[in-house]
């Protein structure tokens, strides 16, 4: 089995305005206005490199927050001559101090942005939700799903951008037009009635929107659904991924912390938890792994941790994120082996991935 591996994630916010110039003639993006806008950052940080063993995600944080700061409350035409969710990405990847990045983004609002992967590449993202309707009709006797429910969909699309697209802008525009015709299609309607889904589970969905995204959206990165706010599906065109998601109200201190340091102190966090699997898909259920059987194996561990102190788990080098999601991840494998990533954040987007193999885990989710 290959060792287990952590990035740090950390996030910051700015509030900026800008124009943006390489808009067509006659967009609304070339006026002058302004957006709450959210920096994230994925590093994988050496032995040493916070001031103490636990406290990389801090490091981290205080290291982003400073590469913003030159953006906040600014006109951002003054910093960059184009200032588009792909430039400003670009722009503070040069600027963040902090060493081995695997990612940063830039979101401009909720319904998308722009991310760097490790190599450099940037992915556009844009999100889209649709009211539906659907029944699963292939599973055991009494399973909820077989009865016909519906729920607010997310679709997350992901594309990478050429060198053209790098150079003009919006980022956004040709994934919008690419989208419209399959809201149509999926927006206050029932799933099982279109072509092609006849079992529409979340791996399906997600697949089913990769096959008519794809001929539209030349560079598409990956396909994710959001079944719920919980749990979800991604197809990146040939491997399909679940999640689960999770709530933990725990306490903490960081024993490693040096005296006088706040997290040496006693203090908690409401987590979010994600737990990432990955397998192969069931053709008859249409399913990789049952979101219920996730919930009901994890739930002895998911006890253990919630509404606890934390740092008196026995098996954790400390309480600090990246050593409890490595347990995580450690422990619960051995109930579900399919379980290869898992996202602990303490706050939103501040937190870590502890994940298995020798490739950097995907950006989206």
């Amino acid at each position: 089995m290959t060792a287990i591996r952590t990035l740090c994630t950390a996030a910051a916010t700015f509030e900026s305005a800008r124009q943006l110039s390489s808009a067509p003639e006659g967009h609304r993006t070339r006026g002058l206005h302004g957006h709450g806008f959210l920096a994230t950052v994925r590093c994988d940080p050496p032995e040493g490199w916070a001031t103490f063993p636990g406290g990389e995600v801090d490091a981290l944080r205080t290291a982003l927050q400073a590469g913003v700061a030159p953006l906040d409350y600014r006109h951002l035409n003054e910093v960059l001559p184009d200032p588009s969710d792909t430039q400003l990405a670009y722009w503070l990847r040069a600027r963040v101090a902090a060493p081995r990045i695997a990612q940063v983004g830039v979101r401009s609002s909720e319904r998308g942005g722009v991310d760097i992967d490790a190599e450099g590449q940037a992915h556009a993202w844009r999100r889209y939700v649709f009211q539906s309707a659907h029944v699963l009709p292939n599973v055991p006797e009494g399973h909820k799903c077989g009865r016909m429910h519906g729920h607010g969909f997310e679709a997350i699309v992901h594309v990478r951008l050429d060198a053209a697209a790098l150079a003009v802008g919006p980022d956004h525009d040709r994934l919008d037009a690419a989208w419209a015709p399959l809201h149509a299609l999926l927006d206050h309607a029932c799933l099982n009635d279109l072509d092609g889904l006849s079992n529409p589970t979340s791996e399906m969905l997600s697949s089913w929107l990769w096959a008519r995204l794809a001929p539209t959206l030349p560079g598409l990165s990956w396909v994710t659904v959001y079944e719920t706010a919980s749990c979800g599906a991604m197809f990146d065109g040939s491997q399909y991924r679940i999640w689960k998601e999770f709530t933990l109200d725990s306490a903490r201190r960081l024993s490693r912390a040096p005296d006088g340091n706040p997290l040496r102190r006693l203090h908690g966090h409401t987590y979010t938890l994600r737990l990432h699997l990955s397998a192969p898909l069931d053709a008859m259920m249409g399913w990789t792994v049952d979101f219920g059987d996730v919930k009901a194996l994890f739930k002895p561990i998911f006890r253990s941790l919630d509404h606890r102190p934390l740092h008196e788990m026995t098996g954790v080098d400390d309480a600090d994120t990246g050593s409890l999601a490595r347990w995580i991840l450690k422990t619960t494998r051995q109930q579900l082996p399919s379980l290869d990533r898992v996202d602990l954040h303490e706050t939103p987007g501040c937190g870590a991935i502890a994940f298995h193999g020798d490739a950097l885990p995907a950006m989206p989710v």
